[in-house]
């Protein structure tokens, strides 16, 4: 393996990748709609390249522990993590010698494939893994052994193609939104780019289009948790396993990969600084990059709504008629209202209001014409309107006085709606809504003729104190039964920071009131361990 074929053949497939970043960034919707996946694929590369170019390495050993090294280094996100792991394994055979036979690349893209699988804890199949795993069994078929090195990645490209044509059979996500795994796209070009320069075939000099996307791929949810993280941990016996236990609680599409010397970490949370500091306990960290998915994926949605107003002749898909801002406290509810479209929610709740310039702001960062705020707690709504009035932009405070309120509201939101239809609907649903609330009294009092001790729990219904006691339980179902007063049909509870277990409760609902559908959530508001809204 000699240095400067592989810095050929590496620009190479930079250069075909870089010519369809775009498109596949516009494809990403697995794991999570972050619209980065070529541009880290890319990124991850171009680190590959700029060591090679540098490099003075003499002997395949040397040139394999630069490129591996460089790929972990410069892995961004999913994608470049999981790609740095197919090299890595790629040029750990080719390092064992200087033969770059047909059988050496065989067992190369076996190599390239194991490393990838051992490094992701729970593969998934219909994505990259897949697609790096179809090419090793394509090089490993007898009647491709005899073949050429150019003409073996021609028929390694071919199978890599069929399988990436083939994903969305494998994720329903892909199937929705019509389009294939946009890792696995980027691995069939980055294999392009190899194939080409080892034919001695030319290479893509502008940018490749993007095809036209449907209404489902443009318009995505939007991933659980909000920052994408990724840094390296360096320092000497560095243990994997205790790091991933570390990071586990912390978010999702968690990996983490490399040796004893240096570790990347790659990881989806809601608190970046958590993730730095477990880093930090093992070890040094460095080449710290945080993005946040949300904003990534509102760009998407409108870099592609303006092409597909260009690409077809339907009429223009806005990508947010109406955009809306919520403010709550909890990191659950949060994810909720996110779930639900909320394009900005904002902190905030009994103990910590936002100011008018903090909802200015979230509602200039809405790209949407015009913003509906739910301020979530009646001593936010003055402030929200405070913030309408300085806003450049149309605003409309719907005055939802609770996060439980707000839920009801949120869930009658479509950002495709006028703005005039969205506030009917809203106000339509905080209307016909009974809430509740379990909290713990701070002190004695007697309130609404009800005679409360310090510690207990209170039990309040559209803000009037209804019952008190030292049962939990027995609080609970008493407000459940008066929220639940002429024929409601729906019953939403937000678990708070402090609930306890509610397994158990949520059966005796469910016998109590079998009519109703009841539907749990993991809010993690402070002060209030359950909040209730029935509709």
């Amino acid at each position: 393996m000699q240095l400067e074929i592989v810095r050929e053949v590496a620009r190479a497939a930079l250069q075909n990748l870089e010519a369809h970043r775009q498109r596949i960034d516009d494809l990403n919707v697995y794991p999570v709609p972050d619209g980065d996946t070529g541009t880290n694929l890319v990124l991850t590369l171009r680190s590959i390249v700029e060591t090679l170019d540098a490099s003075s390495a003499v002997g395949s050993e040397a040139v394999a522990k630069e490129v591996s090294r460089a790929a972990l280094m410069g892995a961004r996100g999913n994608s470049g993590v999981i790609f740095s792991q197919i090299v890595r394994g790629f040029v750990d055979v080719l390092a064992r010698s200087d033969d770059m036979s047909t059988p050496r690349l065989r067992r190369a893209f076996r190599g390239a494939s194991d490393a990838a699988y051992r490094a992701v804890k729970r593969p998934v199949e219909g994505t990259m893994l897949t697609v790096i795993r179809e090419m090793a069994e394509e090089g490993e078929r007898k009647e491709n052994r005899r073949l050429s090195p150019p003409t073996f990645f021609a028929a390694v490209l071919a199978r890599g193609e069929d399988a990436v044509a083939r994903t969305p059979e494998m994720l329903e996500v892909l199937r929705d939104a019509g389009v294939v795994d946009a890792g696995g796209a980027g691995l069939v070009e980055i294999t392009r780019g190899l194939t080409l320069s080892m034919a001695g075939e030319a290479l893509p000099d502008a940018p490749v289009a993007s095809e036209a996307l449907g209404f489902d791929a443009i318009h995505l949810e939007l991933s659980a948790y909000r920052y994408c993280t990724v840094f390296v941990v360096e320092g000497a016996r560095l243990d994997q396993t205790l790091l991933e236990r570390a990071l586990e609680p912390l978010g999702d599409s968690l990996l983490v990969v490399g040796d004893e010397t240096a570790l990347k970490v790659h990881v989806h949370t809601d608190d970046p600084g958590l993730a730095l500091s477990a880093g930090t306990a093992v070890g040094v960290v460095e080449g710290i990059e945080i993005a946040n998915m949300h904003a990534q994926t509102f760009q998407r949605e409108e870099r592609l709504s303006e092409a597909a107003a260009t690409l077809s002749p339907l009429p223009t898909l806005t990508t947010l008629e109406t955009g809306l801002v919520a403010v709550c406290p909890g990191l659950g509810n949060r994810r909720l209202f996110e779930q639900y479209g909320a394009t900005r929610v904002i902190e905030g709740g009994q103990t910590m209001n936002p100011s008018a310039a903090e909802i200015v702001e979230a509602i200039e960062a809405t790209p949407a014409p015009e913003v509906i705020v739910l301020p979530n707690n009646s001593n936010v709504i003055l402030t929200a309107e405070q913030a309408a009035g300085l806003s450049t932009k149309p605003v409309r405070v719907v005055p939802s006085r609770s996060v439980q309120a707000g839920f009801a509201a949120v869930a009658r939101y479509i950002p495709t709606l006028s703005p005039e239809e969205n506030e009917a609907a809203m106000l339509e649903a905080l209307a016909s809504v009974t809430t509740g609330e379990v909290t713990i009294a701070s002190r004695d009092a007697t309130l609404d003729g009800i005679t409360i001790r310090k510690g207990a729990f209170l039990g309040l219904v559209n803000d009037c104190a209804v019952v008190a006691d030292d049962d939990f339980d027995a609080v609970v179902k008493d407000v459940v039964g008066r929220v639940l007063e002429g024929e409601r049909e729906w019953l939403a509870l937000l678990a708070g920071e402090d609930a306890p277990p509610l397994e158990e409760l949520l059966a005796a609902l469910q016998h109590d009131h079998p009519e109703v559908e009841i539907e749990p959530h993991d809010g993690g508001q402070p002060h209030y361990p359950l909040l209730l809204v029935a509709e």
